[in-house]
């Protein structure tokens, strides 16, 4: 947590020690009610515990702690912090509008060395006066984090970012990601072509593909 009164370390020190520039902490997003914020938090320890539970679940949970509310606030905080439930189903990342379809490479690959195949995931991270994004990379056979980041919003520009000074320390065979618009988007998927990486998604009814790059995100 950033101390704006710190004594010894400035503001733009403590920023960079967390991945954070220094416009992001003073960037103020439209608020959300106190009631929100305590939902936010609330929503983020069912989902940890029960990654599965969707929209009427959580709403239920929420329901039986004493909270009156209904299914359309739950669902659109869950959009605002971007999660949703672990379980195959249509749609279930929105792609770049012109994204191209990349095939799923991972299905019965003996993964058996470090920088073999990468993957990349982003979470939400609930602060005491609001949230942020994380988005965090992998080496998929160590389990070893490479890289992470810090955003107040979900713009691909954070993720292409890291992705670029990730890749300043060694490069994969292979990225793996979902085909959400982070990853889909131009920017990203031409910094992984430029570098004659192999680009795989994770597609339909793969929804647990990606269940090590969540739990990376986690453990940031």
């Amino acid at each position: 947590m950033i101390d704006p009164d710190h004594e010894v370390m400035s503001i733009r020190r403590q920023c960079e020690l967390v991945g954070l520039a220094k416009s992001s902490y003073y960037y103020q997003e439209a608020a959300e009610s106190p009631l929100n914020l305590e939902l936010m938090e609330k929503i983020d320890r069912i989902y940890t515990r029960w990654p599965f539970y969707g929209v009427p679940r959580i709403t239920a949970v929420l329901r039986q702690q004493g909270f009156e509310i209904n299914h359309k606030r739950i669902e659109r905080l869950m959009k605002k912090m971007g999660i949703q439930a672990i379980y195959p189903k249509r749609n279930m990342s929105q792609p770049d509008k012109e994204h191209r379809v990349y095939p799923y490479l991972l299905d019965g690959l003996h993964i058996d060395r470090p920088n073999q195949v990468w993957a990349a995931d982003i979470t939400y991270i609930p602060l005491e006066k609001g949230f942020m994004y994380l988005v965090a990379i992998m080496d998929w056979y160590s389990r070893y984090v490479l890289g992470w980041k810090l955003s107040n919003s979900l713009d691909s520009r954070f993720c292409v970012d890291l992705l670029k000074e990730t890749l300043e320390t060694g490069q994969p065979d292979i990225f793996n990601t979902d085909q959400g618009s982070q990853f889909t988007s131009y920017g990203f998927v031409s910094v992984l072509e430029d570098k004659a990486i192999r680009v795989s998604m994770d597609g339909r009814g793969r929804a647990l593909d990606k269940i090590y790059a969540s739990y990376c995100t986690s453990c940031v």
